[in-house]
């Protein structure tokens, strides 16, 4: 999208606006604003004319500039309707010193998840990949995964879906069976820096949205499959990338949020770490995102990495 299209579209977010404002905002002429409200209609926008000026009236199902519109947080939207992986574009955005940019894609052939594990992007998701630049330590940099965790949760749950978040980086729905119920979303946390801070951070988030329950593994599910249609994924997205930058911009709230979500703590968890096995009740997670395990012996572990697992209570 074109520089003086956003532009426009951005003038329009708060109502009507006459053409003629429009063109000395935009610094072009009003035959100029005409040709892109044409532009913008052929796209699938609603842009009516009325007495007091242009308005918009219908935005696209999904994309950056649909994304964009209304969003009440600072990320500039790059889309793409087919992407290998949104983290690996957004790595080649910070090497172009790039920030505060949301790589969005409605399919992704060869996205990855924890581990290297591959991870399934049909279309249909929202995969997401959140570029930061975030002045703190790169010790710091695990509480951005709970954050996204937590904004995820949230905007699930405001359209009607019990989600929860397993540590470190799950987002479930139920708590049924073993496993802990069954995955919607998985959080991905790349980044780059020094001893004493992070150069750059990428936070990737595969959704499984508007997918039906068989193109997807075994112990996955949807936000379709679970509401019983498909949610408006432009809408979720706002919310998500909303939510996210209120936490970011207040860390101390980010471990409360994430225990009032979780569904690991209070259960009987196995956790495979770097270091060995650790078993025993989740009781808290600790800056930057820790997660507590009192042992059968009463030892208390602190896990920083590991594979978590829900276990049925003894």
């Amino acid at each position: 999208m074109t520089d003086t299209r956003r532009a426009l579209l951005t003038a329009l977010e708060d109502g009507p606006v006459a053409g003629p404002e429009l063109a000395d905002r935009l610094g072009v002429s009003r035959a100029a604003v005409w040709k892109q409200v044409e532009s913008l209609r052929e796209a699938g926008w609603g842009i009516e004319s009325i007495d007091d000026g242009y308005r918009v009236t219908d935005v696209p199902e999904f994309g950056g500039a649909a994304i964009e519109f209304g969003l009440d947080a600072p990320f500039d939207v790059e889309y793409h309707d087919s992407i290998g992986s949104t983290n690996e574009r957004a790595r080649e955005l910070a090497s172009e010193g790039r920030e505060d940019v949301a790589v969005v894609a409605d399919e992704q052939t060869a996205g990855r998840g924890r581990l290297d594990r591959g991870w399934t992007g049909p279309a249909g998701g929202i995969y997401s990949s959140l570029l930061l630049r975030p002045d703190v330590p790169p010790a710091h940099a695990p509480v951005y995964t709970l954050a996204a965790a937590v904004a995820v949760t949230r905007a699930a749950r405001e359209v009607g879906i019990d989600a929860s978040i397993k540590w470190p980086n799950d987002v479930l729905v139920g708590q049924s069976g073993e496993r802990g119920g069954k995955k919607l979303c998985g959080i991905l946390t790349e980044m780059e820096g020094e001893a004493d801070r992070v150069a750059w951070l990428i936070v990737g988030i595969g959704i499984n949205a508007n997918v039906h329950a068989e193109v997807l593994p075994e112990g996955a599910t949807s936000l379709q499959e679970e509401r019983g249609e498909p949610v408006d994924r432009r809408v979720f997205t706002q919310r998500l990338l909303e939510t996210f930058d209120e936490l970011r911009a207040d860390p101390d709230s980010i471990l409360d949020a994430w225990r009032e979500h979780a569904a690991t703590l209070g259960q009987r968890v196995r956790v495979d770490t770097p270091g060995g096995e650790v078993v025993g009740e989740a009781v808290d997670v600790e800056f930057p995102g820790a997660l507590i395990v009192e042992t059968d012996d009463g030892e208390r572990e602190r896990v920083t990495a590991g594979d978590c697992e829900h276990l049925r209570p003894v």
